[in-house]
């Protein structure tokens, strides 16, 4: 039997946390069970889950549909978009069927890669690897995650990048509908021609745009993401806020803008998987506390505040208690103002 692999490669770097890696999650969970209810894609449908942090693994190998059981998705620092290419081209050396002599292989692979951010990563090697190797083997489907990405950059790879432009429950819901018909589309067409010519439903409808690559998106930081740990539990979490660009209110300045970063949500994460997809680099990017609007209680515990500053640099969450240990190095005291300067602290690079 002649199998249609299909890859999803999913971004599950910090700025993923929260609603967007749910999100995708309950995504995949519909597709799949659409998919069963379809006699062609029953037929032919094979489906792959990859993530990629600042490293990547599989989280399901090529698995027929009705043996599929959708995972959870973890978290892990750093967005290595070149790593996951290279990890995607070697498991399709392994995994995909390749046509000989004797037998003919699987269809061409339909990848869909979901990504909110920026490589932290040089992706070029890999991106020459993919276009030399793989690119007209293989059809690829890049999808920008709201308008941190640069669309420009994806379109190195791929003709197909699309832009979901709003992140909300219906818009994603509307989005992975998408993807379901565009599965069901090309498994049909295997079946029916034997043509294996990447068969995308329409965008129309629905807050999904094809990107025009040719024209450069500007790339910013969309989100600060900063890693505490719980002195209760001693678990590690993750405190997200959403940049915003308002304008001054600085008399004598009111043509400039300013920026800041509006707390979004705190979110428990398992400290194993989150090592286990995290690189190793030592940038250590920073933000100053007074550009955070907003302290988070503890996810882990409930503790009053999630954002405590240590003296080692290192974020914890304080209660009612006067004395509190540091769960990072150790060191204990009382808790007291930063002062109107307010602190530099360390943010995940994303």
């Amino acid at each position: 039997m002649r199998r249609l692999p299909i890859y999803f490669l999913i971004d599950v770097s910090e700025s993923m946390v929260g609603e967007p890696i749910e999100q995708v999650q309950n995504g995949i969970r519909n597709i799949i069970q659409d998919l069963r209810t379809d006699p062609y894609a029953l037929e032919t449908v094979f489906v792959s889950v990859i993530v990629f942090a600042g490293k990547a693994r599989t989280i399901i190998p090529l698995t027929e549909l009705y043996k599929f059981y959708p995972p959870t998705l973890p978290i892990g620092g750093g967005t290595s978009l070149g790593y996951a290419m290279d990890f995607l081209m070697n498991d399709i050396d392994t995994s995909v069927q390749k046509t000989t002599l004797e037998v003919k292989g699987d269809w061409k692979p339909i990848i869909f890669l979901f990504t909110d951010g920026t490589p932290t990563d040089n992706p070029s090697r890999a991106f020459q690897r993919w276009n030399d190797k793989y690119r007209r083997g293989c059809n690829l489907v890049a999808v920008s995650i709201g308008d941190n990405v640069d669309t420009n950059m994806l379109g190195s790879i791929t003709e197909n990048v699309l832009r979901l432009k709003d992140t909300d429950e219906h818009s994603f819901r509307e989005f992975f509908k998408w993807v379901t018909v565009s599965i069901k589309t090309s498994s049909m067409s295997v079946e029916e021609t034997s043509s294996d010519e990447l068969k995308l439903a329409p965008v129309d409808g629905i807050n999904l745009e094809k990107v025009d690559t040719e024209h450069k998106c500007r790339v910013d930081e969309n989100f600060a993401v900063i890693m505490g740990k719980c002195q209760t539990t001693n678990r590690p979490y993750l405190m997200k806020f959403g940049k915003r660009i308002k304008q001054s209110v600085i008399e004598g300045l009111e043509n400039f803008n300013t920026t800041d970063f509006k707390l979004v949500g705190a979110y428990p994460i398992d400290e194993e998987s989150y090592n286990s997809l995290s690189d190793n680099s030592n940038i250590k990017p920073n933000i100053n506390t007074l550009d955070l609007l907003g302290v988070p209680t503890c996810p882990c515990c409930g503790n009053q505040f999630g954002l405590v500053v240590c003296e080692c640099g290192s974020v914890f969450c304080v209660g009612e208690e006067m004395q509190n240990r540091c769960p990072w190095c150790g060191t204990e005291g009382t808790l007291s103002q930063c002062g109107t300067e307010g602190i530099n602290i360390n943010r995940t690079i994303g």
